[in-house]
C-alpha cells in the first residue's frame, strides 16, 4: 500500500495530521507493508523568505480580521496539536517561503531520509520557532537529519529539486487537491484534510481489504485440463 501526502512545512494542520496517520499506521498490522511519501505543496508561493509581521498578523490579513481573532484561531488549533502530543508555538513562529525546505526534501528523499528531514522542518517550523527560510538554518537541520552540510549547502544555493517540486504540484492541481493534508492511497482514494486517527484507521483497513479482494483471480468459464507439480490432469477421450 502507498500513501502518498501533500503538504506545506508551514500549515499545521498538516503537521497534526501527519500524527493522527501514524498514531492509525502503529495499530495497522499491515504497517510494514505501507510506503509513505511526502508530496510537495506550497500554500503562499509569493511568499517572502524574511518578513517583520508575526504568523498572527499574516493570519489577520489573509482573512481580514483583527489579530485577536487570529490568536484565537491560533489557539484552537494549537488545541488539536495538543491532543496529538505536539506543543506549538504560534506566537513565536518565524513566517517564511518554504520552497528551499521542499527542496531539501526532495534531496533528502535522494538520501533515504525523507522521514527524518520531514519531520525536523515541521518541528523546527511550529515547535522551535526556527528560520526554514534560511539556508544555514536548513543545512543546520539537515545535518541533524543524517545529511551531508556542505551538499545540502551547495543544493540550496542552486536551483536544483525546483523541478521536482513544481512537478508535485502540477500533479496536485492536475486531481484536484485545494487544500492540505491531502492524502492519496494507491492512486485511489483520497482522504482530504487531518481527520481522527480512527478515521484513519478504517480508511487503511477498507483499501487494504478492497485491494487484497480485487487481486485474487475471478475465474472465467468450466475448469480446464491443468498440469501440477506431481501431475498432469489429462481428460479422457470421447
Amino acid at each position: 500500500m502507498k500513501i502518498e501526502i501533500w503538504s506545506d512545512y508551514a500549515c499545521p494542520f498538516c503537521y497534526i495530521g501527519k500524527r493522527r496517520l501514524e498514531e492509525a499506521l502503529s495499530q495497522f498490522p499491515h504497517k510494514e507493508d505501507v510506503e509513505v511519501v511526502f508530496k510537495a505543496f506550497e500554500l503562499d508561493p509569493n511568499a517572502p523568505r524574511d518578513t517583520d509581521l508575526t504568523i498572527h498578523e499574516l493570519l489577520a490579513k489573509k482573512y481580514g480580521t483583527s489579530v485577536e481573532e487570529a490568536k484565537k484561531m491560533s489557539e484552537s488549533v494549537g488545541a488539536q496539536a495538543t491532543s496529538v502530543g505536539l506543543d506549538f508555538k504560534f506566537d513565536t513562529v518565524v513566517p517564511t517561503n518554504t520552497l528551499d525546505a521542499h527542496r531539501l526534501a526532495k534531496f533528502s528523499e535522494t538520501k533515504g531520509k525523507e522521514k527524518e528531514t520531514t519531520e525536523r522542518l515541521l518541528r523546527a517550523y511550529f515547535t522551535e520557532s526556527k528560520h526554514i527560510g534560511d539556508r544555514e538554518t536548513l543545512a543546520d537541520l539537515a545535518v541533524e537529519a543524517g545529511l551531508n552540510r556542505n551538499e545540502v549547502l551547495d543544493l540550496l544555493n542552486s536551483d536544483a529539486f525546483t523541478e521536482e517540486v513544481r512537478v508535485d504540484e502540477s500533479e496536485a492541481q492536475a486531481i484536484g487537491v485545494q487544500g492540505v493534508p491531502f492524502f492519496v492511497v494507491n492512486r485511489k482514494y483520497a482522504i482530504s484534510g487531518a481527520q481522527p486517527a480512527d478515521v484513519f484507521a478504517g480508511a487503511l483497513q477498507k483499501v487494504w481489504e478492497e485491494e487484497k479482494a480485487e487481486s485474487v483471480l475471478q475465474p472465467l468459464g468450466e475448469q480446464g485440463t491443468t498440469c501440477t507439480d506431481e501431475q498432469c490432469d489429462i481428460p479422457e477421450s470421447k
